[in-house]
């Protein structure tokens, strides 16, 4: 699930990693996707196939030749245990703006501007900065 692959990114991070593989999923791939038109994954590309389908990461750093991140803190908000839905009104900024709630929806998974936008509410994942 998600939140398997949200740790591996943040343990990466921290080693300075570049690259990471995680195991495929497509709800992951969604996830993914989303981080990276949100400006927090440089890439991520599907690799192999059947069983030894991976996802290939390509994690951001501010600069080139820096080590600080571009994810400083991620909070999940839904587990397992505990499903938080929400409408669209009540979606509201992350960090003053700076950050943003991920989504998902009957239309996708999408960070929280898009759900606003689309009028369309669902289960809030996580919050990102």
């Amino acid at each position: 699930m998600y939140h398997d692959t949200l740790t591996r990114i943040k343990n990466s991070l921290a080693r300075g990693q570049r690259r990471l593989k995680v195991p495929y999923t497509r709800f992951d791939m969604d996830v993914l996707e989303t981080l990276v038109k949100a400006g927090y994954i440089e890439s991520v590309e599907r690799k192999g196939r059947g069983l030894k389908r991976v996802i290939d990461i390509k994690l951001k750093y501010n600069d080139k030749n820096s080590k600080e991140p571009s994810i400083l803190g991620v909070k999940f908000i839904s587990k397992p245990s505990r499903r938080m839905y929400v409408g669209y009104d009540d979606i509201k900024k992350s960090h003053d703006g700076y950050g943003h709630f991920i989504v998902s929806t009957p239309k996708g998974v999408m960070n929280g501007y898009e759900a606003r936008k689309n009028k369309v509410g669902g289960q809030i994942l996580f919050e990102i900065w």
